[in-house]
């Protein structure tokens, strides 16, 4: 799936032959998913690109991180946290987005810079970029400008709030975002309190866009032999994930608002108080209203709960009633009762709680990799996972994913592997 100088590409096995460095060639060898084969070339910096780079790394593509020199992407000096020693301390920020990958300096604005970004763009598959619109442009590798020199690329380009349109100009930054596209307005305690939410949900759910349109284009160039440029912004991936939110406005004609941790079409749905700690019930079925209510010694029929809409439009009266019986009861209690009916409820975890939860490790969501610096440690993991094919072996350490790069880290091996190209 490789589109290298003038179409053509040597194969995965003639590539691993050319490579010089150890480390590149461990790189091929522990490339292990659908993309294996695959090189992407990462423009981007901060979260919303180098997450949709990672992504596909942990697909099985060979990612290759271009970074300013000197100082590399913002996020490496993100922080705190910092973690390693004084001398090369390491933002914790910059270790989530940017597994797998390879590192190399590049000024872009130089002339051996362009000249090597030119002979990346012609070797690679994919090009992932978030710039403002028009730097690109004013750096001489407009769009038209990357198709000429590789008809088969397909470019994915992220913005903040769309690469056209009145206000396609603006800088995207995710908190920015999230309020522009109206969660924040249904996320809080209350409407007076509009709140983000805990993570950079804006910029996580462009990366995730900007894969799967990659993944798209990639299957699209099999059949037409040509790449395609992939858009998406932090603006229209929030406005995406509306969901019945945005078709509450749309065809109901509701404005939704922020109502805290509860459901605003289902009831009871959402978190309660118990006489130690808090859980949550997702009761979403007139069955198990009743098995649930029967627990907890409710009325089912009680007009003012007999069916969701009447539950919805009582919610406060039902809460409090629901959080007196709760009260008299520890919340291990509760789960087991509750989990025995077969209703949903869950417990309210720390992140720490979360990590050292069996179900998560057993899930693959948490990775170890070997970092020059810092020695083994572990990572958040990826939330898609392959079974082997039949005859194929699982995954092992060898062919684990590999840590963060240090800043430049694969400057002369990747010389060293365009050159192997140039010459072949």
């Amino acid at each position: 799936m490789t589109g290298g100088p003038a179409g053509l590409a040597p194969s995965d096995n003639t590539r691993t032959e050319f490579v010089e460095s150890d480390r590149i060639g461990e790189i091929m060898a522990r490339s292990n998913g659908p993309l294996t084969g695959t090189v992407v070339v990462d423009l981007s910096r901060a979260l919303a690109g180098p997450h949709a780079a990672m992504l596909l790394g942990d697909l099985g593509a060979r990612v290759i991180k271009v970074e300013q020199p000197g100082t590399g992407d913002d996020t490496r000096s993100w922080g705190p946290p910092f973690v390693g020693p004084e001398e090369e301390r390491i933002s914790t920020y910059y270790l989530s987005c940017n597994r797998n990958k390879e590192s190399i300096e590049l000024d872009l604005k130089s002339e051996e810079g362009a000249a090597l970004l030119t002979r990346l763009v012609r070797a690679a598959d994919v090009l992932v970029e978030n710039f403002r619109p028009g730097v690109l442009d004013r750096l001489g590798f407009s769009m038209d400008r990357l198709q000429e020199l590789n008809p088969r690329l397909v470019v994915c380009s992220i913005t903040g709030f769309g690469h056209d349109g009145p206000e396609g100009g603006r800088a995207g930054y995710d908190q920015i975002a999230q309020g522009e596209a109206g969660l924040m307005s249904i996320t809080g305690s209350s409407p007076e309190e509009p709140t983000k939410v805990g993570v950079p949900i804006g910029d996580l759910l462009a990366g995730m866009n900007g894969a799967y349109g990659v993944l798209g284009a990639l299957l699209e160039r099999e059949r037409t032999g040509r790449g395609r440029i992939v858009r998406t912004s932090l603006l229209s991936s929030i406005v995406g994930v509306h969901a019945f939110q945005g078709t509450r406005w749309t065809v109901a004609g509701e404005v939704p608002q922020a109502i805290g941790n509860h459901h605003p079409s289902i009831a009871p749905y959402g978190a309660y108080s118990c006489a130690d700690g808090m859980l949550q019930v997702a009761v979403a079925s007139q069955g198990q209203w009743a098995k649930f209510a029967a627990l907890l010694g409710l009325d089912a029929d009680d007009p003012r709960f007999a069916d969701n809409a009447a539950r919805v439009a009582n919610r406060s009266a039902l809460n409090a009633e629901i959080e007196a019986v709760f009260a008299g009861r520890p919340r291990d209690v509760w789960l087991e009762r509750i989990g025995a009916i077969g209703v949903p409820c869950g417990a309210i975890r720390t992140i720490d709680q979360v990590y050292t939860w069996d179900q998560v490790r057993s899930q693959g969501l948490l990775v170890g990799v070997d970092h020059p610096v810092l020695g083994r440690v572990e990572l958040p993991g990826p939330a898609v996972r392959f079974d082997p094919a039949e005859g194929e072996a699982a995954q092992d350490a060898d062919t684990g994913p590999l840590p963060p790069p240090r800043l430049g880290e694969h400057n002369e091996s990747v010389r060293a592997w365009l050159d192997a190209l140039d010459a072949e």
